[in-house]
């Protein structure tokens, strides 16, 4: 079945996906679950990007069901400005197409800003399908990496980059 979804900028409603997003096994990959207060912050910084980057929810057609979410933010990567990209997808949802969908189509919206030159994801080393995703778009894998997620918290990724420029 091909699935048709779209992206819409994060809204305040899209807090209850936050929490399904949440779930332990959906967390497994990132440190485990938050806490609820901890997810309300999320959510504040979802909503308060500004000019440092966008998030979304990833909209199931016709449906218009949330069905995960994915974005882009600003961050410091080796003393150099970069965007960060991360994504998720509930689980009855995984492994469909829809989050390589979804990536493709904020990598684009993260493109015309013309803000940087790359765009980073670190997928834990452990996280096949999140990989598979980088190499599917032709991210150059640079290296393995401590990556601190969430903070206090130390694992080990894979660093990919995906170079932004004249995409």
């Amino acid at each position: 079945m091909e699935y048709i979804i779209q992206i819409k900028p994060w809204e305040d409603n899209d807090l209850d996906l936050l929490f399904r997003i949440n779930a332990p096994e959906m967390m497994q990959h990132l440190g485990g679950s938050e806490s609820k207060e901890q997810i309300f912050k999320r959510h504040k910084r979802y909503l308060e990007l500004g000019n440092r980057g966008r998030m979304f929810s990833i909209i199931l057609l016709p449906e218009l069901e949330s069905v995960g979410s994915v974005g882009y933010w600003q961050t410091t990567w080796n003393n150099e400005s970069v965007y960060e990209t991360g994504w998720s997808i509930i689980p009855p949802y995984q492994g469909k197409g829809i989050a390589t969908k979804a990536v493709k189509l904020a990598i684009e919206e993260a493109s015309n800003e013309n803000k940087y030159k790359y765009i980073h994801a670190f997928p834990s080393i452990d996280n096949p399908a999140s990989n598979a995703i980088c190499r599917k778009f032709n991210f150059q894998f640079i290296s393995e990496c401590e990556f601190e997620y969430p903070p206090g918290n130390f694992m080990r990724c894979n660093n990919w980059r995906y170079n932004l420029i004249g995409q």
